[in-house]
């Protein structure tokens, strides 16, 4: 499906520009630490990929990366939201390209990273943020819930990464940064599904990161706790229903888990992933990074 920005964002572009529309975005609060000063400067020519780049964290990575310089191309299933971000970024100045994509299919993964290459060129940095979470108990679990999770969280970040990487490898240099989750380095009652595609992603960074040492491409995780999105403003709502609380009682609830008491912003992983994605994090693959305020200290 095509894009109202396929052309008009892929015109020149000032990138400072765009630091006024990221900090006037609720995820971008003005007083959060820019890494921009103390980071090597990132090639403006490279383009980064944003999986599930509409909302919430993929949004706030888009944003981010944009104001670093990048050339952005973002994808999700709903055009609408990815068209909203490749617009803004647009307005601030930046050069942005969105397009429909359904991580789990192949066919459909082949036919988003044809276009992007199209309109801005190949892939080097992949921000792997599509995903879902539901939470079911285990013998509850239905196999389509099972296959479900493990379709968009697991075989997604695979599909994606397998469509770019041969490109990252020939030209010598590429990031490859999955969203992974803390459910990727511990358990989480009725997350099952949940857990074991997290985990996967994690155990296939780890070991992709090792086929890759020494060709210019690193492959990380970034293992974000409770993330302030909607996934998290339902998951309070789901609470609240079932323990018959209020939202703010829910909200406390998962709140007494983290040491920090506080939940992440979403700004906040996309400052890890810009760090991830620059020149100085070349010695830094194969990790899985939590970023929970302490809840697995």
């Amino acid at each position: 499906m095509g894009s109202p920005y396929s052309t008009i964002c892929c015109r020149g572009f000032e990138p400072p520009g765009i630091k006024n529309a990221i900090n006037q975005h609720p995820t971008r609060p003005s007083s959060t630490p820019c890494l921009g000063a103390r980071v090597s400067p990132p090639n403006p020519s490279r383009t980064a990929l944003i999986t599930g780049g509409g909302r919430g964290i993929g949004k706030a990575c888009a944003l981010r990366l944009a104001n670093a310089g990048y050339q952005i191309a973002v994808v999700a299933r709903s055009i609408d939201e990815v068209d909203d971000v490749a617009g803004a970024i647009h307005a601030g100045g930046g050069k942005a390209t969105s397009a429909v994509c359904d991580v789990s299919s192949e066919q459909s993964v082949a036919d988003a990273l044809d276009l992007i290459g199209r309109r801005v060129g190949p892939i080097d940095i992949l921000v792997n943020n599509a995903g879902q979470a539901t939470s079911v108990p285990f013998l509850k679990m239905s196999v389509q819930e099972w296959t479900r999770m493990l379709d968009v969280n697991l075989t997604g970040t695979f599909l994606c990464t397998r469509a770019v990487l041969p490109g990252m490898v020939e030209r010598g240099w590429g990031r490859i940064i999955n969203i992974a989750s803390t459910a990727g380095l511990k358990g989480f009652k009725y997350t099952s599904h949940y857990c074991a595609s997290k985990h996967g992603v994690v155990g296939m960074t780890r070991a992709l990161a090792l086929e890759v040492a020494g060709k210019g491409v690193t492959v990380n995780s970034v293992c974000p706790g409770w993330v302030e999105t909607d996934m998290l403003h339902r998951t309070i709502g789901n609470i609240a229903r079932k323990t018959s609380q209020d939202d703010a009682a829910a909200r406390a609830l998962l709140l007494k888990g983290i040491p920090t008491g506080r939940f992440v912003a979403p700004a906040a992983v996309a400052e890890l992933v810009y760090f991830l994605a620059s020149e100085d994090a070349r010695d830094v693959t194969g990790a899985a990074m939590p970023m929970d305020g302490g809840e697995l200290a």
